[in-house]
């Protein structure tokens, strides 16, 4: 019995230590994993503590080259508006017409005065014709011989008077004769000089005159008719279409009317409102991206190409009831990567990286 006994007592004695031994082990194993994990939080808290923080603000997509309203520089009614909204479209393209048949009627009327005052510096600058000139000399002989039959009846009226045959009368008349033929002469003789000389400098320095005249106005209305023909100044994509054919459009300077609106979209942009607070941190070639609530979580990477330098108010507004309105805004422009797909104008959220790495947290409450 006493045996027995001893055994059994030295066989609790050993489970009760191997319960203790486990408890421990395992106490101490539960006390590593807690410091391990606790070590861990404290690396993370002190990595993210590390990080830099991520520059937030509202923007905008606009296309690369900006939006760019296309207008008349003539009031008028459009006689063909030629494209439609995502249209590509090319510099130099004519995108719209204006009514301008009294345009062009007023081109043909310049075209043809020009017309005639090149044919009158040429005649100026030729002279007379080979017909006017001989018509002149004939005249010149004419006279001549006009003037010498006047002549020879004065002389033998003269011998006449001398042996008392004729009166003083008839012989006054036959002189007065003679006068009149040789003024003839002389006149045509200077007719002849006229039309057979070279044109005189003022005469052609007049008509030169007169054709540079004719030729700007020509170039005026050139140029009106040239205007109603609305053409792209880039390449690009029809954004906006305002006004269809048959409608009417003018051209004021304090109320814009434009017709289209055009964009160059093979690379977007994002005008990005940052918060004054966050102007010191921006810099050119930082990296950026944005996010839309269309889009879900995707990211639309890009880099930061323009800072302002003047603070001014928002630009967008995010419709969120805790948005401050009074705050002042530094506008930057974040170009984003190619290939990126964004409708123009949608409103985004921008993120920009300070230090240019693609891992940081965000600052809450920018917007």
């Amino acid at each position: 019995m006493k045996g027995n006994f001893g055994t059994g007592s030295l066989l609790k004695n050993r489970m009760t230590l191997l319960i203790g031994l486990a408890a421990f082990l395992l106490t101490g194993s539960l006390l590593a994993s807690r410091h391990s994990h606790q070590a861990s939080e404290a690396a993370t808290a002190l990595t993210i503590a590390h990080q830099p923080l991520l520059i937030a603000g509202p923007g905008r997509v606009e296309p690369y080259s900006e939006d760019i309203k296309i207008g008349s520089e003539l009031s008028g009614r459009l006689k063909l508006v030629k494209v439609e909204e995502g249209d590509a479209i090319h510099r130099g393209e004519v995108l719209a017409e204006l009514e301008n048949s009294d345009y062009r009627a007023q081109v043909e009327s310049a075209r043809a005065n020009v017309a005639a005052k090149e044919a009158t510096l040429r005649k100026v600058n030729n002279g007379a014709r080979r017909q006017e000139r001989n018509a002149a000399w004939s005249s010149v002989s004419e006279s001549k011989a006009v003037m010498e039959n006047a002549l020879a009846e004065l002389r033998r009226r003269q011998e006449l008077f001398s042996a008392g045959v004729v009166s003083r009368e008839e012989l006054d008349r036959f002189a007065r004769d003679a006068d009149v033929a040789k003024a003839k002469y002389q006149s045509a003789v200077e007719q002849h000089s006229l039309v057979d000389d070279r044109a005189r400098e003022e005469d052609r320095s007049f008509a030169e005159a007169d054709l540079q005249l004719s030729r700007a106005q020509l170039h005026e209305a050139q140029a009106k008719y040239d205007k109603t023909f609305i053409r792209s100044p880039i390449d690009g994509t029809v954004l906006r279409k305002h006004h269809r054919s048959g409608e009417s459009v003018s051209n004021s300077s304090t109320v814009p009317d434009p017709i289209l609106t055009i964009g160059e979209r093979n690379i977007l942009r994002v005008r990005v409102d940052v918060d004054e607070t966050d102007v010191s941190k921006v810099r050119v070639g930082q990296k950026a991206y944005v996010t839309a609530d269309a889009f879900g979580k995707q990211k639309f990477w890009g880099r930061v190409v323009r800072v302002g330098q003047q603070l001014g108010p928002k630009n967008v507004r995010t419709d969120e009831p805790t948005e401050k309105v009074d705050t002042k805004i530094l506008e930057s422009l974040v170009e984003l990567d190619p290939g990126s797909q964004l409708p123009d104008g949608l409103r985004v959220d921008a993120f920009i990286v300070p230090g240019g790495g693609e891992v940081a947290q965000a600052q809450p409450g920018r917007f």
